[in-house]
C-alpha cells in the first residue's frame, strides 16, 4: 500500500458523522486535513485541535454551503492555498426529506438534488485539474445502498444516489489511463445524527423505545443487524487511496450488512 503520509484530502460533511469516521482514518494514515461542516465555531475549533494532536498532521475546516457552487469552488481553492494541494476527495456531505413523490415539497427536492448530487460534481470538477496535473488523484463519492435499490418516500435522495453512481463511472472511465481513481461506497445503515432522526420518528410514531426503534429499522432492511461504523467506511476509504486499489475504477463498493443481497 502507498503511504499516506503527507497526502491532503478534503472532506466534505466531516465534522460528524460518516464524513469525521473517514476524516479519522485518513488522519490515522497520515494525511492532512481539510474539513469541511456545520457546527459552532468552539467545536470547531476543538476538533481541528484534537485531530491535529492526536495524529500529528494538519487539520484545517472550510465552512462552505454544499448547496452552493461557488462555495465548493472556493473550499476546494482554500484547500490548495492552504496545503499546496488536493489529493484525495471525499464527497461525503448529504441530507434526507422523506415524503411521497406526490407531496414532496419542491424546495426540499432541490435541496437534496443540490447537496447530495449535484455538490459531487462541483467538488469533482474543481479539484480534478490539480490532481491531473500531479497525475494523481482519489475521488470517493459516498453514495448509499439507495444508489442501488430504492426505497419508498425516498424519492430525492434515491434519485440523488443514483446519480452519484452514473457520476462516479463517467469520472472514473474519463481518467482510466492516468493515476486517478473514481470510486463510491454504498454504506447500509449507519449510526450517523441522520438516521439517528429516522429512529426518533419511527419511535414517536409507534410509540416504541429508541433501542427497539433501532432494531426495527435494522431488521427491515439489514440482515446482519447492526450498524455499519463511521470507522468501517474510513478504512475502506484507506483501502481505495491505495495501490492496491489503483486499478478500481467506477465501482459501487457496498458495505451494508446484507442488505442488496437479498
Amino acid at each position: 500500500m502507498t503511504s499516506l503520509k503527507g497526502k491532503i484530502a478534503l472532506v466534505t460533511g466531516s465534522t460528524s458523522g460518516i464524513g469525521l469516521g473517514i476524516a479519522r482514518q485518513l488522519a490515522a494514515q497520515g494525511t492532512d486535513l481539510m474539513l469541511n461542516g456545520f457546527g459552532d465555531a468552539a467545536y470547531i475549533n476543538d476538533l481541528c485541535a484534537s485531530l491535529a494532536e492526536e495524529f500529528k498532521v494538519r487539520v484545517a475546516h472550510n465552512g462552505a454551503d454544499m448547496s452552493k457552487p461557488a462555495e465548493i469552488e472556493a473550499m476546494v481553492a482554500a484547500a490548495e492555498a492552504e496545503f499546496g494541494r488536493v489529493d484525495i476527495l471525499v464527497n461525503n456531505a448529504g441530507i434526507q426529506h422523506v415524503s411521497p413523490v406526490e407531496s414532496f415539497p419542491v424546495e426540499r427536492w432541490d435541496a437534496v438534488i443540490a447537496i447530495n448530487l449535484s455538490a459531487v460534481f462541483h467538488g469533482t470538477r474543481a479539484a480534478l485539474p490539480g490532481m491531473k496535473a500531479r497525475g494523481w488523484g482519489r475521488i470517493i463519492n459516498i453514495a448509499s445502498v439507495h444508489g442501488l435499490i430504492a426505497s419508498v418516500n425516498k424519492s430525492a435522495y434515491v434519485a440523488a444516489k443514483h446519480g452519484v453512481i452514473g457520476l462516479t463511472k463517467v469520472t472514473a472511465l474519463e481518467n482510466a489511463e492516468g493515476g486517478i481513481t473514481c470510486n463510491a461506497i454504498c454504506p447500509g445503515w449507519v449510526l450517523t445524527p441522520l438516521v439517528q432522526k429516522q429512529i426518533d420518528a419511527l419511535a414517536a410514531n409507534k410509540g416504541l423505545s429508541i433501542e427497539d426503534a433501532g432494531r426495527e429499522l435494522l431488521s427491515e432492511k439489514q440482515p446482519s443487524k447492526s450498524f455499519v461504523t463511521p470507522e468501517q467506511l474510513g478504512e475502506l476509504a484507506v483501502f481505495l487511496c491505495s495501490d492496491a486499489a489503483s486499478n478500481m475504477r467506477g465501482t459501487a463498493l457496498t458495505m451494508d450488512g446484507g442488505w442488496t443481497a437479498q
